[in-house]
């Protein structure tokens, strides 16, 4: 063991002899120095820790530092620690703090100030004492400021005492010095990789480099951009990208060592000590330009100086006071650029030249350094190891983590559960956030340490790989700690406001946990996570869904389909599991979590929209009560309690309602506004009954009388004459010359034939795109406005009347309809020649794309049969297509299409839709579902229809007639079924609750086998005559559907 700087009181411990001020580096006399493995500096006391755990003193006595009563010129055993396996020291001014094998954290000399934390504020104490406060903790880490002290446990937690004057214990806003540990709760969940202490201010680093300072901030040594006194952890946030590994605090200064080999220091540099060749403060870290190019392993600061070693050259520096030989130059000089230390020094034996003798060089282990003195311990050539190096974790203790080997361990113990404080200890480290946050850092390149918002820096696959290692049946015991840990100590401390984003890693963990899946930990685990995460402040709350972005689509589709089957348990449930208050509360915390979930895949599309449904909650609710329910809140009336079973109205969470269950609210609501028009209506006539004005009769019905010669003119005259408030009522459609009772059969022929007269090419409203058969509003049109207004009224109508009609028009469409923007997606569909093309812009990687595509930001229109160009911008013509602007051009392509170029014509056709069907019931759809809802789907399910169908009179399923007419009816070709459900039920595509809800009715008739089989599309009703042979049905039926349209009474 070399050493240098001041020695008036012993404190280097080279004898009785020893100068005042040792100027160079000196070997120690101490007969045990090649056992020394570690070494603490107080402020003219030193300890050193033996590789036997034994511990030796020496320095100045005065206040009992020593542990002993001698007088320390040598170093002597503190035999008050005899019997203790001492594993970590550390000194402040004038006390000591030592730490055995089993955490116990022991305390002498000074304490004033409370820094010897034995809950009372002694002067001093000789002998060693335990601080019993500390007992239920495992201590891994200790550091002492100069009266104050710093000690972090296994599971993360940070404790100080001492003395406060400057806020050092971290504390916050009116704490005095105390003489007992007190946990910083402000760092709560941060996995923190060291704790460090300078004069009086204080810092602690975090996992994946996150720094955070406090305590005494006079010359800027906090590196906070200010001289503020700070009384709570403040993160250093320049640092954050920095990988720093490691930090040592001086007086009045900090030095911080990055994984790179970089170091920065800030604060007091009055005497160098900062290295940036000059005597000014900093209050910003700032990086030793001396030593850029040259990577630190390991740095030191004693009072007013800074050591750093660099092994690559072997190389070690100092820089700062040198009034008493603190920085082994030779002289007494303050040094402001790091100078070497004199002496032949060396990382390994390979640095030593072959010709020079091995024994004249230092082999350098590790430094130390502390008040006005440094210590380094060297080995020998012969069994020298490489330098420590501070930038490995490996060296010393910090957070625990888990990972396979702890888990072992801890089975262990709990298998043998033989000691109560050992489990209550695993527990106290599996109840940890700090713990689960520091275990699955992502260390590929270095991923954690750009750990951000945007950044959660673990590793999801292996989290879930040990979770699934701790679902063996090997761990049953331990798997039982974990699960009381959540439940009873993780969980429900879990904080509104998380002191840095390392600390809300845990919101992505326990997910991950297989129980959260299990209903029976639903109560006690899955919901509490919920409000946990629901109580989030709201910058801690976008980080979460920043981070949810970033996830994997299969661990986002587990997290909905958790919170999903939390709702379905707790509305099974509902009436034996929970008593009301509690049950609105967990419902409403799995809906709530959902909906933020709902509202992050809008931003990252991770999965399809019909995810979140809940197809059980048809089941499950009523959905018209429900709906009535929601609607009375949003109008903003109030029930009594006795009506409202509970205040949870799912309504207000759409997004888990299948096309289905809105169409079932859909309907709810027109029935509901159908009743307040008609009931409105009947009033009108009771007040004209009263009156005597025959003016003021009302139809409680929406009646239209139109001739199939004039539908276009018949409807538009006959929609004029009626209020908004009447198309909210029931539709009667009447065909003149027609003695049809219309049940809602008439209606559907009659929007057949007005879409299909409306649709047509010669009145040139739409334009069919051939590659697609999709209509889209014409560019250039000559028919008033109100047709276009007329069609939109007609699908409100049709939506409103639940009836299906059969609309080419692609998804963008009713994606306008819901204020969704079209996309490129949406031109594929309508125009896919156009929209691949655009692809195959976009997909492009070239630069040559101006010379390569010829474009410019217009679009080419034919008009009479003459090519238009268009612009897409304002100047358009003269902007050129290239590979910087290529995305903007796609977008003004698309916006041309589906907004600019149809803005009059859709305008008019959304305000009539919007007028009959508008509202808030509307934005619970999404597009696809208002598609459906208007024209139908799709998928057939024949032989589902077959299943469904009821039969009267003679008829039943195992009748010839009927065998006859399934065999025919399955052997049709698709437009041949699809025409006879247009023939049946007045539309070729089914309701979009599927086919099962198509119920068609067939009956026998006494007609003879020369008569067709007749329809009645109001009931669904087939009459089919008692055909003896399938030729004979074959042909009948044929005929019937291929020559429907019109009404007649059978």
């Amino acid at each position: 063991m070399l050493c240098w700087g001041h020695s008036a009181f012993g404190q280097l411990g080279i004898g009785h002899r020893s100068p005042t001020i040792v100027t160079t580096p000196c070997s120690s006399t101490f007969p045990l120095a090649t056992c020394i493995k570690k070494v603490a500096c107080g402020g003219n006391h030193t300890l050193f820790l033996m590789e036997d755990g034994q511990v030796y003193s020496c320095g100045w006595n005065g206040e009992g530092q020593l542990g002993h009563t001698l007088e320390g010129t040598g170093p002597v055993q503190v035999t008050a620690l005899a019997k203790e396996h001492i594993l970590h020291i550390a000194c402040g001014q004038s006390h000591s703090l030592a730490v055995n094998h089993v955490g116990q954290l022991f305390s002498w000399g000074a304490g004033n100030d409370g820094q010897l934390g034995h809950a009372s504020a002694e002067h001093f104490s000789r002998i060693p004492r335990l601080i019993k406060q500390l007992n239920q903790q495992k201590i891994e880490q200790v550091s002492c400021g100069n009266q104050h002290c710093l000690a972090l446990a296994d599971d993360g937690q940070l404790y100080t005492w001492g003395q406060n004057k400057h806020g050092q214990l971290g504390l916050g806003n009116g704490f005095s010095s105390q003489s007992i540990p007190q946990r910083v709760k402000s760092l709560d969940g941060i996995p923190l990789a060291q704790v460090t202490a300078g004069g009086s201010h204080s810092f602690a680093l975090s996992l994946s480099g996150a720094v955070f300072g406090w305590g005494q901030n006079s010359a800027g040594q906090l590196g906070l951009n200010d001289e503020k006194v700070r009384e709570t952890p403040c993160h250093v946030k320049p640092l954050r990208t920095q990988k720093v590994v490691y930090i040592s605090c001086g007086e009045e200064h900090t030095a911080i060592l990055t994984k790179t080999g970089g170091l920065f220091t800030c604060g007091a540099g009055g005497s160098g000590q900062l290295g940036h060749d000059s005597f000014h403060n900093e209050i910003n870290p700032r990086r030793v330009l001396e030593l850029m190019g040259s990577e630190v392993s390991q740095i030191a600061c004693g009072r007013h100086h800074t050591i750093a070693f660099v092994p690559s050259s072997g190389t070690l520096y100092a820089f700062g006071c040198g009034e008493l030989g603190q920085l082994g130059t030779g002289n007494t000089n303050d040094v402001k650029c790091p100078a070497t230390v004199k002496g032949k020094w060396a990382a390994h034996c390979g640095q030593i030249p072959g010709h020079v003798d091995p024994a004249s060089y230092n082999i350098i282990n590790h430094i130390f350094s502390g008040g006005n003195k440094t210590f380094i311990l060297c080995s020998k050539c012969e069994s020298s190891q490489f330098a420590v190096d501070f930038r490995s974790c490996s060296y010393r203790n910090h957070t625990s983590v888990i990972n396979g080997d702890t888990i072992d361990i801890w089975r262990q113990k709990v298998l043998d559960n033989s000691n109560s404080n050992s489990m209550n200890g695993i527990i106290q480290i599996l109840s940890s956030a700090a713990f689960w946050n520091g275990s699955f850092l992502d260390k590929r390149n270095d991923e954690h340490f750009k750990t951000s918002p945007n950044l959660p820096g673990i590793n999801m696959y292996s989290i879930k790989v040990l979770f699934e290692k701790l679902m063996n049946s090997h761990h049953t015991q331990l798997l039982e700690q974990i699960l009381k840990g959540f439940e009873s100590f993780l969980i429900p401390q879990l904080t509104n406001s998380p002191p840095d984003v390392e600390a809300m890693r845990i919101y992505l963990i326990l997910p991950e946990f297989p129980l959260f899946q299990d209903s029976k930990y639903y109560i006690t685990l899955t919901l509490p996570l919920a409000m946990a995460i629901l109580r989030l402040d709201t910058n801690p709350s976008k980080v979460l869904d920043k981070w949810w972005c970033q996830v994997c689509p299969n661990y986002f589709f587990k997290l909905i389909d958790l919170y999903k089957g939390a709702v379905v348990y707790l509305l099974n449930g509902r009436k034996t599991l929970l008593i009301p208050v509690l049950f609105t509360s967990y419902i409403t915390a799995a809906l709530k979590l959902l909906e933020k979930l709902h509202k992050v895949n809008g931003k990252a599309h991770h999965v399809e929209h019909d995810t979140f449904y809940i197809h059980e909650i048809s089941n499950l609710v009523d959905i018209q009560e429900d709906y009535l329910m929601w609607f009375l809140n949003e109008a903003g009336l109030k029930l009594r309690s006795s009506i409202m079973q509970d205040s949870v109205t799912l309504c207000s969470y759409p997004f888990v309602f299948d096309a289905q269950a809105k169409t079932k609210m859909l309907q709810t609501d027109a029935e509901l506004q159908m009743q307040v028009a008609i009931n409105g209506a009947n009033l009108q006539n009771v007040f004209m009954l009263l009156t005597l004005d025959p003016m003021l009769i009302r139809n409680p019905f929406l009646v239209l009388h139109v001739r199939r010669t004039s539908l276009v003119a018949d409807a538009l005259r006959e929609l004029s004459i009626y209020s908004d408030i009447d198309l909210k009522k029931p539709l009667k459609v009447i065909f003149d010359g027609e003695e049809a009772v219309d049940d809602g059969g008439v209606t559907k022929e009659f929007f057949l034939l007005l879409l299909k007269e409306l649709m047509n090419p010669v009145y040139g409203m739409f334009t069919v795109y051939q590659d697609s058969s999709l209509l889209w509003f014409s560019d250039i049109c000559f028919v008033e406005h109100n047709w276009f207004h007329l069609i939109g009224v007609m699908c409100g109508l049709a939506i409103y009347n639940f009836t299906v009609v059969d609309l080419h028009f692609p998804l963008a469409l009713y994606k306008k309809l819901l204020n969704v923007q079209p996309t490129l997606e949406d031109l594929k569909e309508l125009s896919p020649t156009e929209g691949r093309s655009l692809q195959q812009l976009l997909d492009y990687p070239g630069d040559d794309v101006e010379d390569l595509f010829c474009l410019n930001f217009t679009i080419c229109k034919e008009s009479y049969g003459l090519a238009e160009h268009k612009p897409l911008v304002p100047g358009g013509d003269q902007i050129t297509v290239k590979k910087e602007n290529k995305q903007q051009f796609v977008d003004a392509y698309v916006n041309y299409v589906f907004n600019d170029s149809v803005k009059e014509w859709y305008e008019a056709f959304s305000t009539g839709f919007l007028k009959v069907c508008g509202g808030k019931i509307l934005e619970l759809f999404q597009p696809t579902e208002l598609k459906s809802m208007v024209v139908g789907s799709s998928n057939y399910n024949w032989q589902e229809l077959e299943e469904n169908a009821v039969y009267k009179g003679d008829y039943t399923d195992e009748h010839p007639t009927v065998r006859i007419f399934w065999e025919t009816f399955h052997e049709f070709p698709l437009e041949k079924k699809k025409n006879f459900l247009l023939f049946l039920t007045g539309s070729d595509r089914i309701p979009i609750y599927g086919m099962s809800s198509l119920r068609i009715i067939i009956q026998s008739i006494s007609s003879g086998e020369d008569y067709l089989p007749v329809a009645h599309t109001c009931y669904n009703l087939l009459d089919l005559p008692k055909y003896s042979s399938k030729e004979t049905l074959r042909r009948r039926l044929t005929q019937a559907i291929d020559h429907y349209e019109g009404f007649s009474l059978a």
